[in-house]
């Protein structure tokens, strides 16, 4: 019975898990690297930990940090877009201040 028991608090393989946080980390390392490394890394270290759990059969431990490495992962993503948003606000910024100075300039 206590063989049972402790055979059932393992869970079952999280495999769907461990390939969906797989993807998403890889989707990450793209070109996010640059623009979001602290997330990145996290999520690669969570991957890197979730594996080993999952070698040793210790599947809630390896659900875990899979589902967390994922949601690092997405941080990633949304830190590297915002990254790149606000690089571009601040060129359509700048663009727009060298085309007043310009206005500015040109005679009437």
């Amino acid at each position: 019975m206590v063989l049972v028991s402790g055979c059932a608090s393992t869970g079952d393989a999280p495999n769907e898990q461990m390939a969906v946080s797989r993807a998403a980390v890889e989707r990450a390392s793209g070109s996010n690297a640059a623009e979001a490394p602290v997330e990145l890394a996290s999520a690669r270290d969570k991957m890197a930990r979730a594996q080993i759990a999952f070698a040793n059969k210790d599947y809630v431990q390896a659900r875990q940090l899979a589902e967390q490495a994922e949601a690092e992962a997405n941080l990633a993503e949304a830190q590297a877009r915002s990254v790149r948003a606000n690089r571009a606000l601040a060129e359509v910024r700048e663009s727009i201040r060298q085309l007043r100075a310009e206005m500015a300039r040109a005679p009437a």
